[in-house]
């Protein structure tokens, strides 16, 4: 596995859905002139960016119903869905051209009538490199998105280095880390909709567990934002709350806080670093190296795409 030289620019945009995926898209172009400023080498964009995280929404579904109204909701959800070889693709690609950088982006992608939420990945010249399903959605998720399957337990090449992307509660999942630390993952990218203090904990944890950059971007949706059209209802949230806070982060190899959280509203975090601090930082630790003593352990994983 080599070990990537020179210094990189990361980059975190923390924006949110509008509500039509079109108006997401004219709202994240509209952005072009101070990301080029920026100059990411790499730019995260949140969970479900393109499509949308319909927070609150519950699709008319109780514990052996449905409801014809829930069933509307989920074709609205559906209709905001991209394709792989639609309109919207394209025009990340051609951001990430026009930017020169690796981009990883949140997207809710329609294969037949099943949603699966996904991180796109662009290379600097503007190619659909690759994608990852989400492998687990969490709770209330599983009502709309299917689940990913081994094919999508890979990291992908980049000019920075090797990057992970891995979607909000999949950086839970300690297998998943294994086998992507396996693959040599220099750069960790995770697309979120998590606004806890504890997401930022776990991005710490992951950064000097894997001691790899972590760069995580997530949504931020105001106390007014509505999800497919619809009123939004939060248990336990003030009404002036924003319904997702944002934390956007980048951190260090060590553990180290970078940039952000990014909280209050969107934005973009930026962070200079040196990738000779992966190799400083596994001095003492390698996951995959030193510490992984295959002699005990071993992880097979099944890659068929199922």
């Amino acid at each position: 596995m080599s070990i990537p030289t020179g210094t990189a620019r990361l980059a975190a945009l923390q924006i949110g859905s509008r509500t039509t995926t079109a108006e997401t898209l004219a709202a994240l172009m509209a952005r072009r002139d101070e990301l080029k400023a920026a100059n990411p080498d790499l730019l995260v964009l949140p969970e479900a960016l393109l499509g949308g995280y319909p927070k609150g929404a519950d699709f008319g579904v109780r514990l052996g119903y449905r409801t014809p109204a829930g069933r509307d909701a989920f074709l609205r959800y559906w209709e905001q869905a991209i394709d792989l070889d639609g309109p919207e693709v394209l025009a990340l690609a051609d951001l990430a051209a026009d930017l020169g950088c690796t981009m990883i982006v949140g997207a809710i992608v329609r294969d037949g009538a099943t949603l699966y939420c996904t991180a796109l990945h662009f290379d600097p010249d503007g190619r659909l490199a690759g994608h990852r399903r989400k492998l687990m959605p969490t709770a209330a998720e599983r009502l709309v998105w299917g689940m990913g399957d081994g094919s999508d337990v890979r990291a992908f090449d980049s000019p920075v280095g090797k990057i992970g992307a891995v979607i909000c509660w999949e950086n839970f999942m300690p297998n998943l880390r294994a086998a992507l630390y396996e693959q040599g993952v220099t750069i960790w990218a995770a697309p979120t909709v998590d606004e806890r203090p504890q997401w930022e904990v776990a991005m710490r944890h992951i950064a000097h567990e894997g001691r790899c950059f972590v760069v995580s971007a997530c949504q931020w949706l105001g106390p007014t934002q509505t999800a497919l059209g619809d009123p939004i209802t939060l248990v336990d949230r003030p009404a002036d709350a924003p319904i997702i806070a944002g934390g956007s982060v980048i951190v260090s190899p060590m553990g180290e806080v970078l940039a952000g959280p990014l909280r209050g509203g969107e934005g973009l975090i930026t962070a200079e670093v040196d990738l000779l601090d992966i190799v400083r930082a596994r001095f003492d630790f390698d996951a995959a190296g030193h510490y992984a003593r295959p002699d005990i352990f071993r992880l097979d994983v099944t890659r068929p795409a199922r």
